[in-house]
């Protein structure tokens, strides 16, 4: 952390690093600077990965006058200190803290372009009394921003800031309405007021009282495909080598990883690329008493053509109900997801044998893996039927369908959806406009993220695919799906890492044409083709089920009573946002079995649970 003007004292900045210590259970540091305008402190909780016994942190230079606070893991440092010592500079330690540190004092602003990894970091350089902060490409790695009375205060996680003197944000309204649209709070808000998001690619300087923000990438995806590999037989071999090449660089680990396998494509994947390169991976799968919701036996199978040491663990409702609190407060913010639950017990599992894990993460975002990467290459010949029969003949007889048939709901509601902002959002199974207009009270009326979203459109000339594909890239992976798999992991104090979403790797899978991504009802293609060598048939042609939690059976069971107290009660903060009529009405829907809102009321249920956790932060 690091404040201009007003810093704490050391009793506040303890407190604060102590909110962390989840993240960095191996050590704390902080240190402090006076310049001629500001006092600026640093602080730092590790988890060691890299050089478990040098590499401190905060790590200071003080001959250059430049100290540096880093979270994550900079992949390619090897690499880098070559080239930085061929250039005269000095290593004492075999770490890439120091490397980024160096490499910092070599390309100042430019550095983050040489960086391949995960990170988070803030460098204050003396000499030019500047304040330096950036994020990595694709937001794996989180940093929240509070700019208050002159000061900056920044963290991996808001509640660290909610301990810094003088900060007291309110719930911010507007994002509590883009939590409906999205089921997620798209960034750069967050639901508190005041407090924002660092965009990921991007890096923020403060100097001489002014600031300025630079986004230095985005997922080429955002473009029209100018260069393609049009030639499968030399596309999959091509994929593959830069697959196994990201594997391979994340497995760079001074103590002991594993891998987490679903038995999925993913992560099966994943796993026989690191068995290449170690001999006995450890592996750990979860899944549930219901067996239709499991994938045990999947993920046990790769683990024995592989070799693993192999562990599984099996969750649940009483887990969710008795964890949930707690990991809210973990994600500050509602957990809009419940995979989360699972994953972060997952992580704890992991925990006792690893600090380190490679994960599938981020292959559906990159390669077309979700059912509606199909269904919006073809809804197009829907919403060109007359409106009549849209509205009129099919969504009656589809809504009249019984409770089961959630998704074929979803796909005719969100298919013929003309406006690309909310449809792209909706294929999630997030509230409509008009949904969301009847079931919000007038203190969540007014202009959403849906109204504007330009950060998350691609260019016009970007094929229908490729649009989706920005906009997952853009919004969905880092604000949901990356923010959710840094907090549980990181709760447990292991790191997880994700090789698919290695910035090369997408910058070649960007040169293939959408067929080689998804081709006809077939998602994920070339994946598919590049694992016939790697994979039992039987995982790399099964259809995509997901991270399946079976809530809406829990919330008709044991469940019940807990979702009836949060949103049904006199004891509920948020039911004064909503329609009490509407909002009845759903509940008596889904707990009597007409319609499956699995996915909304675990959505507010989880906005209550945020809201009784912070109510007095």
């Amino acid at each position: 952390m690091a404040l201009p003007q007003h810093a704490p004292d050391d009793g506040a900045m303890a407190s604060v690093l102590e909110a962390l210590a989840h993240r960095g259970p191996d050590g704390a540091g902080a240190c402090a600077f006076q310049s001629s305008q500001h006092r600026v402190v640093l602080g730092h909780r590790r988890l060691a990965i890299i050089d478990p016994n040098g590499a401190r942190q905060p790590m200071c230079d003080e001959a250059a006058g430049v100290a540096l606070t880093f979270n994550g893991e900079i992949y390619n440092f090897r690499e880098l200190r070559t080239e930085l010592a061929q250039r005269g500079y000095r290593f004492a330690l075999d770490s890439d803290t120091e490397v980024l540190l160096r490499a910092y004092q070599h390309w100042e602003l430019e550095v983050v372009h040489h960086l391949r990894g995960q990170f988070a970091f803030a460098v204050w350089d003396s000499r030019k009394e500047r304040l330096l902060l950036a994020r990595d490409r694709f937001g794996e790695k989180p940093l929240y921003l509070c700019e208050s009375g002159g000061s900056v205060f920044f963290a991996s996680e808001v509640k660290a800031l909610l301990r810094m003197p003088g900060i007291r944000p309110e719930v911010d309204l507007q994002a509590v309405r883009d939590y409906l649209a999205y089921r997620y709070v798209p960034g750069p808000r967050t639901l508190f007021s005041g407090i924002r998001k660092l965009a990921p690619a991007t890096y923020a300087f403060w100097q001489f009282g002014r600031r300025r923000e630079v986004r230095y990438w985005a997922p080429p995806d955002r473009e029209p495909i100018t260069q393609k590999e049009t030639k499968a037989a030399e596309a999959v071999p091509r994929f593959l080598a830069e697959l196994e090449a990201a594997v391979k660089l994340q497995m760079v680990s001074d103590v002991p990883f594993g891998a987490f396998l679903s038995g999925g494509l993913d992560s099966s994947t994943v796993v026989a690329l690191m068995s290449r390169h170690h001999p006995k991976v450890k592996t750990f799968s979860v899944g549930f008493a219901e067996q239709r919701y499991s994938e045990l036996p999947y993920a046990a199978e790769v683990a024995k053509q592989f070799g693993t040491e192999h562990h599984e663990l099996v969750v649940s409702q009483h887990d969710v109900m008795g964890k949930l609190d707690m990991l809210v407060a973990y994600r500050d913010a509602p957990v809009a997801e419940p995979s989360d639950i699972p994953i972060y017990m997952l992580a704890c599992e992991a925990a006792r044998s690893v600090k380190m894990v490679l994960t599938g993460e981020g292959s559906d975002e990159l390669l077309g893996g979700y059912p509606k990467h199909v269904m919006e290459r073809y809804a197009w010949g829907y919403r060109a039927l007359p409106g009549f029969v849209r509205r009129g003949l099919v969504a009656p007889l589809v809504h009249a369908l019984p409770y089961g048939f959630r998704r074929v709901k979803t796909v005719v509601d969100t298919a013929g959806i003309d406006d690309w902002r909310e449809r792209y959002v909706r294929w999630f199974g997030a509230l409509g406009r008009a949904d969301c207009d009847r079931l919000a009270a007038p203190a969540l009326n007014g202009a959403s993220v849906l109204d504007s979203m330009p950060p998350f459109d691609a260019a016009p000339g970007a094929s229908a695919l490729r649009r989706m594909l920005y906009f997952d890239q853009a919004s969905w992976l880092p604000d949901n799906l990356l923010e959710r798999g840094d907090r549980m992991t990181m709760a447990a104090s292991i790191e997880a890492r994700v090789p698919f979403l290695d910035h090369r790797l997408a910058e070649y899978v960007s040169t293939l044409p959408d067929e080689m991504r998804v081709r006809g009802l077939a998602t994920k293609w070339v994946l598919r083709q590049a694992g016939r060598e790697l994979i039992p048939k039987r995982i790399r042609k099964r259809p995509k089920v997901g991270f399946r939690v079976p809530v809406n059976e829990w919330f008709r069971g044991e469940m019940r009573g807990f979702l009836l107290d949060h949103l049904a009660s006199q004891a509920s903060l948020t039911r004064p946002y909503y329609n009490g009529g509407a909002l009845d009405r759903m509940l008596e829907e889904h707990l009597k079995g007409r319609q499956n809102h699995e996915k909304l009321l675990w959505m507010l249920l989880n906005l209550e649970i945020w809201h009784r956790t912070y109510r007095n932060a």
